[in-house]
């Protein structure tokens, strides 16, 4: 065999390794991956990233970018906290396609954001969603602190997170303004996530049929781990 064509083979075995291994994270979004999976998977990731053993960045490749051009099957859902140092992606050790991510201050549920996780869970598939407050949440904190009405949009935030930060109160009444900030974030990712099956009736119907699971959890800024809430 010429030197020319066995350089040719060689090089055609390395691409197929560099996708094999490209996929291995992007693949794991395929169906049927059932919700307790997934939430495994979750936790896993976020092991990698706290022991910092992290692969998800690598194997988000040209490969995988291109398996992935036209279809999509993320097996959960997260729904966070746009807060900058809560990118669900890295905390979970995640590559592309992998999971569905809806962020917004406070991890709120309006119409939109509603809207979103049923398109997940119905067109894609998505058995698990998610809802991730976070450690010293500035929306959170804003809410709680707040003193008249927040000037602009910011006050919607407010208004969605209020209760969640009066319950806190009362639960943590004397207590120092971190333990009831903190408090009031666990409050409130788990009256959001009781409150999507109340607002959407497709996922109260998909959570009945056994077809969904929904979970809360809460990131600790220090150390990076998530933990599940009860």
């Amino acid at each position: 065999m010429k030197f020319s064509k066995m350089v040719s083979r060689f090089g055609k075995l390395a691409a197929a390794l560099a996708v094999t291994v490209g996929m291995a994270h992007a693949s794991a979004g395929s169906p049927g991956v059932s919700a307790d999976d997934a939430l495994q998977k979750l936790m896993d990731g976020n092991k990698r990233y706290v022991e910092c053993k992290m692969g998800a960045c690598s194997a988000s490749n040209g490969p995988a970018r291109e398996k992935l051009a036209k279809t999509q099957h993320p097996y959960a859902i997260i729904l966070s906290c746009s807060d900058s140092r809560v990118p669900p992606e890295l905390i979970f050790d995640n590559a592309l396609g992998e999971i569905f991510v809806v962020r917004v201050a406070g991890n709120v549920a309006d119409p939109i954001i509603l809207g979103s996780i049923e398109y997940a869970t119905e067109h894609l598939g998505s058995p698990l969603i998610m809802v991730l407050g976070h450690e010293r949440c500035g929306a959170v904190t804003a809410t709680v602190t707040a003193k008249g009405k927040p000037e602009g949009n910011i006050g919607a935030i407010v208004t969605a997170i209020k209760p969640s930060a009066d319950k806190a109160k009362k639960i943590y009444h004397g207590k120092s303004a971190g333990e009831l900030v903190e408090c009031a974030v666990e409050v409130n990712a788990k009256a959001v996530a009781a409150g999507l099956t109340k607002k959407s009736k497709l996922l109260a119907e998909q959570l009945a049929e056994g077809k969904i699971k929904i979970v809360v959890a809460k990131y600790d800024l220090d150390d990076g781990k998530v933990t599940i809430l009860k």
